[in-house]
């Protein structure tokens, strides 16, 4: 097998096209250069020069072998640096795992200041809901997740990324819109309620129950993502509690209402990742995002 050495001293050859000169580039005499060339020649089996009294000339075959010598030589002599950014953290992947609602505002700010702040570093989305995220970042399946809480302080770090209100979404001209205030729980008791699943958006069930006596026979549909639960109040099919952030959505036929709530911005969404994560680009990642804002 051919060493770099060589492919050195090939390259050189090829680009003087005289021996003499390409020895003293690589700070040599011309006889063990010659000979590395020779050697070179047998090893991969093809004339790479033409020798005569008139001079030196390259082959077809060389001019082939030239290019990918080249990009071998690059290689090496950038694989170094490379093994160093990498065990910086300064390239490399972090997945991201998010959920739908979450995608409204917070994650294309995210994806902004990471691409601003570690531009070699790449990311890979995965839409989660929380407890799907929880499982992706203790199998470390992702790096990243966009959740809500409650989470294992022992398992997990976390920042909060986005405090915001809970707001009412009505099919648009009901009645409650015409109230002209903020709406309060008891204005609610009677409403036909498009709810969160119990297992599968636990974070937002409770959130509502929290806020309002949930009825069941008031109960017409239950699901858990924000986007099935705003196309369902279009379609009049009942009343939704949703993020304020789901107004990004502009779905048409749904009017977004103000609830009285204790505290005013229940909703919370958080930066969660394992604590025994082993990659450097997440580590990395988490010291560029410290610079993000809080949206509160």
């Amino acid at each position: 097998m051919y060493s770099f050495e060589q492919l050195r001293g090939f390259v050189a050859v090829a680009e003087e096209l005289h021996f003499g000169r390409a020895a003293e580039r690589l700070n040599m005499t011309q006889p063990p250069l010659s000979r590395m060339i020779q050697k070179l020649e047998r090893e991969i089996g093809v004339r790479l020069f033409d020798r005569d009294n008139r001079g030196v000339a390259i082959t077809t075959a060389g001019a082939a072998f030239l290019v990918e010598a080249k990009r071998l030589l690059a290689l090496a002599e950038s694989a170094p640096d490379l093994a160093r950014r990498i065990s910086r953290g300064s390239v490399g992947t972090v997945r991201i795992g998010f959920t739908a609602a979450s995608a409204y505002g917070v994650l294309p700010g995210l994806l902004d200041h990471l691409s601003r702040t570690v531009p070699d570093i790449d990311v890979d989305l995965y839409e989660m809901v929380t407890r799907e995220q929880i499982e992706g970042l203790l199998t470390h399946g992702i790096d990243l997740g966009l959740a809500r809480p409650p989470f294992d302080p022992d398992e997990f770090g976390s920042r909060l990324l986005r405090r915001e209100e809970m707001v009412v979404a009505v099919p648009t001209g009901h009645p409650l819109a015409d109230l002209e205030r903020p709406l309060r729980p008891e204005d609610l008791q009677a409403e036909p309620l498009i709810m969160y699943s119990t297992t599968r958006a636990r974070y937002f069930y409770d959130l509502v129950v929290g806020i309002v006596p949930v009825f069941h026979e008031n109960v017409v549909h239950s699901v858990s993502q924000v986007l099935t639960i705003v196309w369902l109040v279009s379609a009049r099919r009942g009343v939704a509690f949703v993020p304020r952030s789901t107004t990004l959505l502009g779905i048409d036929g749904v009017e977004y209402l103000p609830l009285v709530t204790e505290p005013r911005r229940p909703v919370e969404l958080h930066l969660l990742w394992p604590r025994d994560s082993q990659n450097p680009a997440l580590h990395a990642a988490l010291r560029a995002l410290q610079t993000l804002p809080v949206e509160d």
